[in-house]
């Protein structure tokens, strides 16, 4: 299936790559652009700007503003407000159809003709109507050198289904990229998320203003100020997210602080909502909470008299929430405008079903991460986890989607919780499915490669894209797309050098080099382990150092003879370009980003992917050991650690290329370990793990006895089919063995079932808690 899709991609790309352009049904010719008086400033300069400046970028065209219709050979953009009688003596188009009535920031298009050439009325039911108007039609305008046109007439209106669509944008050095970032490159960002629907952008004024980054153009306290006065200038509400991280407990922490966020106050231009999460981070009592947040309130709207309170109840326990629930009952508080929904709050519906009808409820989906996060890439192969980790170039349309369309029912919209550029198409999908959730998800790829990339390369750029999803789908060893995928891009690559320095271009190729790289290292290294193993199998007690050091020169060609060396350096030069371009920061030494979870993939492109580093530190253990018996005794454990004797089983728990009989996953994806920060020379299967995992094993033989051992970490409480197990063998250090003998009873039926009783250690982190990696079913 998979190459029978790619092919069809390939096949699609080459006809519409090697196409002329279609014939447009609406030529602009001589255009100008026409605007109403009644749009209030600024929007009125804004929407001339953004249409002129974006339309004259990819056409060489410039519209003229008029003050009055044309009269010849001349075609128009006209902008109005729905409550326009006239434009300059001429009437809008008539009314729009019963049902298609304009709602709060909703917008019309009409196209007509008329007697001196087109006319594309843009129609706002507001000023943001207006700039919404505006970005539909750039995003389907056709534009090239000296042309401008739509293939098809137009009539229709659109209003947006959730009245909250935004992003957060925090210029600190946590981020990825946003702290390299000019006052200008944030203005053309928060432009083009406008241009996509979004209405609302969230900074965070204060947090890390301790640890200025070393890439800022300005200081923080500025930029907060200049991202202010930008939402102002496209009419985007402000929001700002403002933790405590002190104890409110603390008077003289607690006065700075109010003294400290009404002089901010004092200074935006714009300001419209405080979100405070009540934890992630932070630790204090919602009793303490509430009211420094109503105090916070005051201030707020001595200087912004519209603006609105909210809070989110991350980390609160059971009996806090509860509170929080009970204090609204009792005091109906009308300073507080609703409630944020995050990672570590409480379940959406259940927000919803609680929360008050007069509160409004908002999700801040974390969109920018793909494991130990909300929403965790599914079946996510630990090669990259290793490599690509928490965050890196994330395009996942079709997965966000889904969890919009599950989530958004409860919810008044989102401002997404992001940390870089990393995740820009997830970014447009959210707020083009806020605006419209029926909307396909093809369409929105497609309408981002076409405003981004050209539309004669929008089809195949977003298949491209859609593609990039697909490589992060299970085994990566066995997942040939990946190859396909590297090959599609290299020819867009190849087919479109003027994209060479656009940085959203940059980002999508160094995924498809990056990708196929990582699949060929892990087949090279998988397969060198194999031949290592193979190695120590065949050892003696005469050849233990002779075998152990050919297993390790065998498991360490990785290194001294790498492949595909042409891809790698390509990777590094994107790497390289994405840094210059928008500030992208991959490489520690080069880039001196916050730490090396944050995007830093480049420090990890080479990360062993199979065990050598830890089969030289097993070594030198084996080495000390003066007993030639138990020398060999360890290396057949290892050379038989995934293979062991016929008819006994193994499984990586939450590998998803070596733990067929798994049932279970981690929501969160927090059984993917990031130790040493992501240097740990521990075994890979040791960096999996599960803390109740659930098995099941068929085809048993019914006259044969089985053991079961596990590696781990604390507490395993095991079950089989339901019937709690005493252990033979039971160590609790990290990494040791636990074993229990399986009743002949419960396989005479040919099957059993594993699973394991959580233990009580609501005391410890949950980097503590216990853990399972490694699970076999030995046939004695």
């Amino acid at each position: 299936m998979r190459v029978f899709t790619f092919t069809c991609v390939l096949i699609t790309a080459f006809f519409v790559l090697t196409t002329k352009a279609s014939a447009q049904d609406i030529i602009l010719r001589n255009p100008v652009l026409i605007v109403s008086p009644g749009i209030p400033s600024p929007m009125k300069e804004t929407a001339q700007q953004v249409l002129t400046e974006e339309i004259s970028k990819r056409t060489g065209i410039t519209l003229k503003s008029a003050g009055q219709w044309p009269k010849t050979g001349t075609s128009v953009i006209a902008l109005a407000l729905s409550s326009d009688q006239k434009l300059f003596d001429k009437a809008p188009p008539a009314s729009v159809q019963q049902g298609q009535e304009l709602k709060k920031e909703g917008y019309r298009i009409v196209t007509e003709p008329s007697g001196t050439g087109q006319i594309i009325w843009i129609i706002g039911a507001d000023a943001r109507g207006v700039l919404f108007g505006a970005g539909w039609l750039l995003r389907n305008i056709n534009m090239e050198k000296n042309l401008l046109g739509l293939d098809r007439k137009v009539d229709f209106a659109t209003s947006p289904t959730y009245p909250i669509r935004g992003h957060q944008l925090g210029y600190r050095t946590t981020a990825n990229t946003y702290d390299a970032w000019t006052v200008a490159q944030f203005d053309q960002y928060i432009r083009e998320l406008a241009i996509f629907g979004s209405n609302s952008v969230e900074g965070i004024p204060f947090h890390e203003d301790e640890v200025p980054s070393p890439h800022f153009k300005i200081p923080s306290a500025q930029m907060r100020i200049r991202m202010s006065e930008i939402c102002q200038r496209y009419d985007m509400d402000y929001w700002v997210w403002t933790p405590a991280t002190f104890e409110l407990k603390d008077q003289t922490k607690r006065k700075a602080e109010l003294a400290m966020h009404e002089e901010f106050y004092k200074s935006c231009p714009r300001l419209d909502h405080i979100f405070f999460p009540g934890g992630d981070p932070g630790d204090n009592h919602p009793e303490e909470v509430l009211p420094f947040l109503k105090e916070l309130q005051g201030l707020l709207v001595k200087y912004h008299p519209k603006a609105k309170m909210w809070i989110s109840l991350q980390g609160f326990d059971v009996e806090q929430v509860d509170y929080f629930y009970k204090y609204l009952e009792t005091e109906k508080p009308t300073w507080l405008q609703g409630v944020v929904s995050g990672p570590g709050s409480p379940p959406m519906a259940e927000t919803r079903y609680r929360l008050p009808r007069q509160y409004q409820h908002r999700q801040y989906p974390d969109i920018t991460h793909s494991v130990r996060c909300e929403f965790p890439v599914e079946k996510f192969d630990q090669a990259y986890a290793l490599t690509l980790g928490r965050e890196s170039v994330n395009p996942r349309p079709y997965a966000f989607a889904k969890i919009h369309e599950k989530y958004g029912p409860y919810t008044d919209g989102f401002v997404s919780y992001s940390d870089g550029s990393h995740d820009d198409v997830n970014k447009v999908l959210w707020s083009m499915r806020a605006w419209d959730p029926k909307m396909d998800a093809h369409q929105i790829v497609k309408e981002y490669t076409g405003f981004f990339f050209g539309k004669k390369i929008a089809e195949p750029a977003a298949s491209g894209i859609e593609a990039l999803e697909q490589n992060w789908k299970g085994p990566l060893a066995e997942n040939g797309g990946v190859e396909m995928t590297y090959r599609f891009w290299k020819i867009l690559e190849a087919q479109n050098p003027l994209l060479k320095s656009d940085w959203r271009w940059q980002m999508l190729l160094l995924r498809a080099y990056y990708d196929q790289y990582t699949r060929l290292r892990l087949i090279n290294e998988q397969e060198l382990e194999k031949e290592a193993n193979a190695i120590l199998a065949s050892a003696d007690k005469q050849t233990v150092e002779k075998s152990i050091s050919a297993a390790l020169d065998m498991v360490n060609k990785a290194d001294i003879e790498p492949i595909a060396r042409d891809i790698r350096k390509h990777i590094e030069d994107l790497a390289d370009a994405l840094y210059l371009s928008v500030g992208l920061q991959s490489s520690t030494v080069k880039h001196k980003p916050r730490n090396p979870e944050r995007g830093v993939v480049m420090d990890f492109v080479d990360y062993p992917l199979n065990n050598r580093w830890w089969l030289a530190d097993e070594f030198e253990k084996i080495k000390k050991l003066n007993d030639p018996e138990k020398q060999l005794e360890a290396l057949k454990r290892i050379s038989s650690w995934e293979n062991p004797d016929h008819g006994s089983y193994y499984d990586d728990i939450s590998s998803v290329s070596k733990g067929p009989r798994v049932k279970t996953i981690s929501e969160d994806a927090t059984d993917v370990a990031w130790w040493d920060s992501g240097k740990s020379r521990k075994r890979l299967s040791f960096q999996l793990f599960q803390r109740q995992p659930e098995l099941d094993y068929d085809n048993l033989d019914p006259n044969a006895h089985y053991t079961i051992r596990l590696v781990g970490e604390g507490d395993a409480l095991l079950r089989v089919d339901g019937h709690r197990l005493s252990p033979i063998v039971y160590n609790k250090d990290p990494e040791s063995f636990k074993e229990w003998i399986v009743p002949v009873s419960l396989t005479r039926d040919g099957k059993i079932s594993v699973t394991f009783d959580g233990p009580e250690e609501s005391h410890l982190n949950w980097r503590k808690n216990s853990k399972i990696s490694d699970i076999w079913l030995l046939k004695q």
